[in-house]
């Protein structure tokens, strides 16, 4: 893992096309009611792989967990004037982030052929009950790892992030 002075890396897990497009559309994050402690271990500066779960558009048979952009948190997390809310659930903490770049839509690196790999998932069989968060910090080397695959599938912020808007489900 990162020291505490050093920027880490997370992966910024989002399981559903709404809150994601909101995340790419305002460049800024949200964490819901009760992941308080989590979200504070987000500092500015530091790293985000946006990560979308099988979930995300709506149709799990169909699509796959992947790995589709690169960010920086810009700012320190903090409770948000008036919360976000998506379907009934309040987001309450936030922070801004730039995104350097995105995959096209559904397109990315496919978390799951990476797991043997990397150290997040000491136990590879069970993998996916890591994922039941908001963000997954990644050692250094984990995180080195995903970067590689994906830095080749990655295009410019603006050319693509209207693929991920709520009108193109």
């Amino acid at each position: 893992m990162a020291t505490s002075d050093a920027p880490a890396a997370h992966l910024l897990i989002i399981n559903a096309h709404e809150p994601l497009a909101w995340v790419l559309e305002n460049q800024r994050m949200a964490f819901p009611a009760g992941r308080t402690q989590q979200s504070l271990s987000l500092r500015k500066g530091d790293e985000i792989l946006l990560y979308t779960t099988r979930g995300c558009f709506g149709n799990p048979t169909r699509d796959l967990g992947r790995v589709i952009g690169l960010a920086t948190i810009t700012s320190e997390v903090r409770t948000l004037d008036t919360p976000v809310v998506f379907q009934e659930r309040r987001f309450t903490e936030g922070c801004r982030l730039r995104v350097h770049g995105l995959t096209p839509f559904r397109e990315g690196v496919v978390l799951r052929d990476l797991v043997n790999d990397l150290q997040v998932f000491p136990d590879p069989a069970h993998w996916s009950f890591r994922m039941r968060r908001a963000s997954l910090r990644l050692p250094d080397a984990d995180a080195a790892l995903i970067k590689r695959e994906l830095q080749p599938l990655l295009k410019p912020y603006g050319s693509v992030v209207g693929d991920y808007s709520l009108k193109h489900r």
